[in-house]
């Protein structure tokens, strides 16, 4: 599935199953709360926090349901995801092609 198609999905679900899109500052607050989930997650599995008791471990949904908020944004807002993408690879392709490559810090962990 490409990320167009996947914007079309997520647009043809909202107009069959969820009546219509919330506001866009409400799916702002959504997104900001979904991201804080995958960072409870990613503290508890990668940092120094330990998980509670059947607490969830995988962060697959939490992913998925951020990059679902952020289409039904760029639904709303008239924002292309597959055109933003390939504009801003290119933005950073031509700032730092050689800014990493070059970063001694990054050389340091193979």
């Amino acid at each position: 599935m490409t990320i167009r198609e996947a914007q079309q999905l997520v647009d043809q679900w909202i107009k069959q199953y969820g009546v219509r899109y919330f506001s866009e500052l409400t799916n702002m607050a959504c997104l900001t709360e979904e991201v804080g989930e995958l960072a409870r997650i990613m503290a508890r599995k990668y940092g120094d926090q330990s998980f509670k008791q059947g607490e969830e471990q995988d962060p697959a949904d939490e992913m998925a349901d951020v990059l679902w908020v952020l289409m039904c944004l760029a639904n709303q807002t008239g924002v292309d995801l597959t055109e933003a993408l390939r504009k801003n690879l290119e933005k950073k392709t031509s700032r730092d092609k050689t800014r990493h490559i070059n970063n001694e810090k990054l050389k340091s962990k193979n």
